[in-house]
């Protein structure tokens, strides 16, 4: 009888996919009470390895001068 047991990955293979791949946390929120803004809160956690951020970071200032160029003159 033979049994098979699920791939189980080390902590060093996990650690090489993370920085291999990389994950991106992005958080954006905004309390306000009767309208009035009381706090906002902007965060972006990358952890990767430094080329995969490099990527990640060129795409992210893209994206903010699209949307720059995009924005109504004030």
């Amino acid at each position: 009888m033979v049994t098979s047991t699920p791939d189980s990955s080390s902590l060093a293979e996990v650690l090489d996919r993370i920085l291999d791949k990389g994950i991106v946390v992005d958080v954006w929120a905004r309390v306000s009470l009767v309208g009035i803004e009381i706090l906002t809160v902007e965060a972006r956690v990358v952890v990767a390895s430094v080329d995969t951020f490099l990527h990640y970071s060129e795409e992210m200032a893209k994206i903010e001068q699209a949307a720059i160029a995009a924005a109504p003159p004030a």
